[in-house]
């Protein structure tokens, strides 16, 4: 197995050295023309980027003077090249970190920003850092997250191959609006705005590429106010070889399959709850009218087969809601959905409602059960629609423990779960998804 190429150190000579006791592998180099008190943090991973990195940082300062803002540029490096250096003469603060990810990079520099304001993206020169003003605009404006649009800016031609930029990206765009009912128009861009605040309350646990889909989703979830701003989006520099292609042929797919597993896993919600709601409908629509005994529609009779196919889709339609329910409880930050789902479902009442419907189901399955001792334990006709009453007894009996259960484990999350109020999302304010 290939050794990971260890990440070179720099001089302590050329900066302030600030070690982390908790992380002895992170190594903070602050340069010595520091600005003392950033408005705006520029964050920014790097690996082997001694091709770039300079210009890189040219349009970087450029930026900051444009924009007029106090700013900080923090190079989170793990590079085995001059890319530490050549940012820190330039007047970078340099996070030193072994190679484990691009999320986790991110993670790591979290307690080193100083700015209100977070810019996000890749060290390379596909993104052009010389435009951030519209940023610091919307950041002003009160917006907490804002996803660059390389659609709503430019692609230069060459800079994304044809299989990523007209099947790919679409396609998981139009998966992750479609589940968490967004119009985001670019959700892979690299270069992306957030506020300090709002960046430590998403709680980002991706490690790798992956990163970019949760961001967008933890977005959604902490109803962020969010907007798009528009970018351009360069090919590489000549001789500079792209992370992926670096990797290997399969990186871009791995890519897209783990930012695919961050958009299902984060919203489960989307494939139980509605559709559990139209099963739980379809099933009772089914299974009800035929308490009484079969119906006959023309030729064809509906009996107690029909029956058990109405009380299978009810079943798992209400179990499928509240898992839900359940879900959208784990998954919110701020915690309204729990206390929601607490409030729609308060104890005492949902106690009395299951414990009720289980008698009335226990005292159906208890007459047919005489009336079957009192044939003797063997068939008997069906004049009074016994046979039926029971399925739906039987019916009642697995809605009321469902209900049950349920109603035990969303106040169960709501009592465990964290609620912190100062995740409660602003109730005034420009709000968008996209």
């Amino acid at each position: 197995m290939n050794q990971q190429p260890q990440p070179t150190a720099l001089s302590p000579k050329s900066a302030e050295m600030v070690d982390f006791p908790d992380d002895p592998e992170k190594i903070l180099y602050i340069p010595f023309a520091d600005s003392p008190a950033p408005e705006l943090s520029i964050v920014i991973p790097a690996l082997n980027e001694e091709a770039v990195i300079e210009e890189f940082m040219d349009w970087c300062l450029e930026g900051i003077a444009r924009a007029g803002v106090d700013a900080e540029i923090i190079i989170l490096d793990s590079s085995t090249d001059r890319t530490p250096e050549i940012a820190l003469g330039k007047g970078a603060r340099v996070l030193k970190t072994p190679v484990r990810g691009l999320g986790r990079a991110y993670m790591d520099a979290i307690e080193v920003i100083r700015g209100k304001y977070v810019i996000l993206g890749d060290a390379d020169c596909t993104y052009d850092f010389r435009e951030i003003a519209p940023f610091l605009e919307h950041f002003r404006a009160g917006f907490e997250f804002i996803l660059g649009s390389r659609f709503k800016g430019s692609v230069e031609k060459g800079a994304m191959p044809p299989l990523h930029r007209y099947f790919g990206t679409p396609l998981t765009i139009y998966m992750l609006n479609v589940i968490y009912g967004t119009n985001f128009s670019d959700i892979h861009c690299g270069m992306r705005g957030v506020t300090l605040d709002a960046l430590k309350r998403m709680n980002i646990k991706s490690q790798s590429w992956e990163y970019a889909s949760e961001m967008v989703v933890k977005s959604v979830r902490l109803n962020l106010r969010t907007v798009e701003a528009p970018v351009h989006f360069y090919k590489d520099r000549k001789g500079r070889v792209s992370h992926h292609k670096r990797i290997g042929w399969f990186s871009p797919w791995y890519a897209g399959w783990i930012n695919l597993r961050a958009m299902l896993i984060h919203g489960a919600d989307f494939f139980v709850m509605k559709p559990g709601v139209a099963l739980l409908l379809l099933g009772l629509l089914i299974a009800l009218p035929l308490g009484l005994g079969p119906v006959t529609l023309g030729d064809i009779t509906f009996s107690l087969n029909t029956m058990f196919l109405g009380s299978t889709l009810s079943i798992v339609g209400l179990q499928s809601f509240f898992l839900g329910c359940m879900a959208q409880g784990l998954y919110d930050p701020a915690g309204m959905a729990k206390r929601r789902w607490v409030e729609r479902f308060p104890y005492t009442p949902m106690m009395i409602i299951s414990g009720t419907t289980f008698l009335i189901g226990f005292l159906l399955c208890l007459n047919f059960a005489s009336a079957y001792a009192g044939a003797g334990y063997t068939l008997f006709d069906d004049m009074v629609g016994t046979n039926h009453l029971a399925v739906i007894g039987l019916l009642a009996i697995f809605l009321s423990f469902i209900a049950f259960i349920s109603t035990l484990l969303l106040h169960a999350i709501a009592a465990n779960m964290p609620d912190h109020p100062s995740n409660h999302p602003p109730t005034d304010g420009p709000s968008s998804h996209g």
